[in-house]
């Protein structure tokens, strides 16, 4: 999509007025007809190098997310998500100990439910579970193992969440 320079103005005003990802997405429909999904409307706004007043856009995931790893992890909507996530989550991965559990509100592809997780030393990862019942887990650093605590307590903390949501 192609926006001129008055219209991205515009945005940023919107943006600087407190205006969540759903009210910016409303008017640029109603002013400009130009209707965008919620993800579309993310990613403008991404590109914009802003963040709207809303922060539960930090657990949709893009549908080049694969369970194997972040694609694109460099990318500057990454960075709108992952300071989204630090915001609904209790700051950055250093404000300290325990480990959170957060579980997507659109499953990733191959999976029957998923999320994502940050360790007490502040590595994070994503987590699904498959159509067979196994826990995978894809570190955002290659390589990274998480403590054995932090491990159970992701479980544990990861049968709650299910829990809540009626798993």
């Amino acid at each position: 999509m192609n926006l001129d320079d008055a219209q991205k103005q515009k945005i940023a005003a919107w943006i600087k007025e407190g205006l969540s990802l759903s009210e910016i997405q409303g008017k640029i429909a109603s002013e400009w007809g130009i209707h965008l999904t919620y993800l579309e409307a993310r990613f403008l706004v991404a590109d914009l190098g802003a963040a709207p007043a809303d922060k539960d856009f930090s657990e949709v995931n893009a549908p080049d997310v694969a369970p194997q790893g972040r694609a694109g992890s460099d990318s500057p909507a990454q960075g709108v998500i992952d300071q989204a996530w630090e915001a609904a989550n209790g700051g950055p991965s250093d404000s300290g100990p325990g480990v959170s559990v957060t579980v997507d509100q659109i499953t990733r592809v191959g999976a029957v439910v998923s999320g994502n997780v940050r360790f007490s030393d502040g590595n994070a990862a994503q987590w699904y579970l498959d159509q067979s019942g196994r826990l995978g887990l894809a570190p955002d650093k290659k390589g990274y193992r998480p403590p054995e605590e932090d491990l159970i307590e992701f479980q544990s903390e990861l049968q709650n969440q299910l829990a809540k949501l009626g798993y």
